[in-house]
């Protein structure tokens, strides 16, 4: 058997029974400023997802392609993928533009499932990538803890999921963060800086230049694997084989996967 039949096999096997159970009413504790999402009514929930979130300094950098690579290079993961998106005041977070991702005055959150296959937004990338599932979640900037609930619901019985976000990081322990950086890129996000100790791997592209950043210390990143790119691809063989390796070793018991949803949160 080949290590993709393999890879397969493995990832098949991370479906076990969903647990399903009577769970407490719905509550969000303020803790630290942070919300803590606990779990509402009754649902099922796959207690061996996987959950993966790639993030990045800046925008344009390649995160939703690594998203999609990963999706396209790893199917036997049937993954369900989000793209998390906060704006304000008819303002998007994404690029600082006049958008349509506002929810409106009367609601902070939205959450729309992507049926398109023509490629053409990012979420439609995923499904053209192979997601079995996109997902679009909205949220007013600093109001993400408030719709944790809405997503935990939304991805409970998911075989293994993948999101593209940094602030997320704030409100859950994913098996596995990677963050995509360019030196040539002087921006970087409040949130990406805040999380960059948080980082199991980082997808730097490559350039002889220094770094344009000036205020960020790669400290945090110290004795990390570093995985140079030339874009396209945003996902060489050695990012997948890390992947899938960290993915499955963690399946055996070794990461946050055993915990269930609601414990991660």
């Amino acid at each position: 058997m080949s290590q993709s039949d393999n890879g397969r096999a493995s990832a098949r096997s991370r479906k076990s029974q969903l647990n399903c159970r009577p769970l407490r009413e719905k509550a969000i504790v303020p803790v630290d400023s942070v919300f803590r999402v606990l779990k509402a009514d009754k649902t099922c929930e796959n207690s061996s997802m996987a959950i993966v979130v790639i993030g990045g300094h800046s925008r344009s950098v390649g995160k939703t392609s690594v998203v999609a690579g990963l999706i396209s290079a790893l199917p036997e993961f049937n993954w369900t993928a989000l793209k998390i998106t906060q704006f304000g005041h008819g303002i998007c977070s994404a690029d600082g533009k006049p958008c349509d991702c506002d929810t409106g005055d009367d609601h902070f959150r939205a959450l729309s499932d992507e049926k398109d296959l023509s490629g053409e937004s990012d979420t439609s990338r995923f499904l053209v990538a192979g997601a079995k599932r996109s997902l679009w979640v909205r949220t007013r900037q600093g109001r993400l803890g408030e719709a944790m609930p809405d997503i935990e619901r939304k991805i409970a019985g998911a075989e293994n999921v993948i999101m593209e976000s940094n602030s997320v990081i704030r409100f859950l322990r994913p098996d596995l963060y990677l963050t995509v950086l360019d030196a040539d890129t002087e921006d970087f996000k409040d949130s990406a800086r805040e999380f960059l100790d948080r980082a199991d791997a980082v997808i730097l592209h490559q350039s002889e230049a220094r770094a344009k950043w000036k205020t960020v210390s790669m400290d945090a990143l110290a004795g990390k694997p570093i995985f140079k790119i030339q874009p396209p691809p945003y996902v060489t063989e050695e990012i997948a084989t890390f992947v899938r390796e960290r993915l499955l070793a963690g399946s055996a018991g070794n990461s946050h996967s055993a915990d269930g949803i609601a414990n991660r949160l």
